[in-house]
């Protein structure tokens, strides 16, 4: 079993910047690829980024291309997600998501987060 608990959502103007973590406890972090998915209201879940396990490969749905990082630190167990010139449509709960094997996909996470809400005024 790994365990992730996401922090650092919340409330910003429409063009400010947030900072999720998540921190992983359990199996061995590094062996798992990382990633970051969304819900917003009335809509399904999606795929916002994903890394490798050594942080080497990374994706990007193409609407937070050049605005949101996600990074690695596996001295640490977490995961990040740096998001910059929020809009918005960025509004959504942000679930951390760990895979054996790195996917852009909801159904190939092993392990989700609990979720935390980042609300993006306009």
């Amino acid at each position: 079993q790994v365990q992730l608990v996401e922090s650092g959502g919340g409330s910003v103007q429409a063009g400010g910047s947030l900072r999720l973590s998540c921190a992983a406890s359990g199996r061995t972090f590094s062996n798992y690829a990382m990633g970051w998915f969304r819900r917003a209201p009335g809509k399904e879940r999606e795929f916002v980024a994903a890394l490798s396990r050594s942080g080497d490969h990374l994706y990007y749905v193409n609407s937070v291309k050049g605005r949101f990082t996600i990074s690695r630190d596996n001295a640490k167990n977490t995961v990040y997600l740096q998001m910059n010139s929020l809009q918005p449509e960025d509004t959504a709960v942000y679930y951390c998501a760990a895979s054996v094997t790195l996917t852009t996909q909801a159904l190939g996470v092993n392990y989700w987060g609990q979720g935390t809400q980042v609300t993006v005024s306009s």
